[in-house]
């Protein structure tokens, strides 16, 4: 089980990891202890999204997360899953360069990478490269992380939407009034078009006499 049913919801790091199976959490611990004394300035530690987090605060990016901007840009995050352990290294979701060393790495060391668009997933400590994390982090200060995620995903941030204004209501004696307009006018443009070709005709007819 990833957290135990007495603490579904820690408020703190020290609450998740203190709720996980011996195991897990050794192997998170050691996770989470490479990230902080590789992390550079400006970032921020908590519980987000019900895992632990590492997130550029409002107070230095206070535009927030172009997902929902109440939320804190996330650096990297750490968690215990159901069926695996992960890291979800943002930070190279951003990056397409880091990302590829970090790959080389990880896979160097550990001879296999599971791996989504940022999220790493893992059972056990001899699946991970501490090295790897340790360098995706540092290589990341905050001003360089923001510009990439600026740059990146932050870009597609939708503007604030225009109002449209409310379209007409049109009621079933107008929409009943218009249509027969049309059949009218309609039938008049018949009308004269057949009253064009009678007109022809006689005026042929009058200069076919004179001859």
């Amino acid at each position: 089980m990833a957290i135990s049913k007495t603490t579904d919801k820690p408020t703190t790091v020290a609450q998740y990891l203190k709720a996980l199976p011996s195991e897990r959490r050794a192997v998170l611990a050691a996770i989470r202890k490479e990230i902080n004394a590789n992390l550079p300035e400006g970032y921020r530690e908590g519980i987000r999204y019900g895992m632990v987090g590492w997130f550029v605060p409002h107070t230095v990016y206070p535009a927030g997360y172009h997902c929902d901007p109440s939320q804190p840009v996330p650096f990297v995050s750490l968690a215990s899953q159901k069926n695996h352990m992960a890291v979800y290294l943002f930070c190279l979701y951003c990056d397409k360069r880091a990302l590829a060393r970090f790959q080389k790495r990880w896979k160097a060391e550990t001879g296999r990478l599971d791996m989504g668009a940022s999220c790493v997933r893992f059972k056990g400590m001899e699946q991970v490269s501490l090295g790897a994390i340790g360098d995706a982090v540092r290589a990341m200060p905050v001003d360089a992380f923001i510009a990439a995620y600026e740059g990146g995903v932050g870009g597609a941030r939708k503007p604030a939407s225009k109002k449209k204004a409310p379209k007409k209501r049109v009621t079933k004696k107008a929409a009943t009034k218009k249509a027969t307009g049309k059949k009218k006018a309609v039938g008049e443009a018949g009308s004269k078009k057949v009253s064009a070709k009678k007109a022809a005709r006689k005026g042929g007819e009058k200069v076919g006499r004179r001859r």
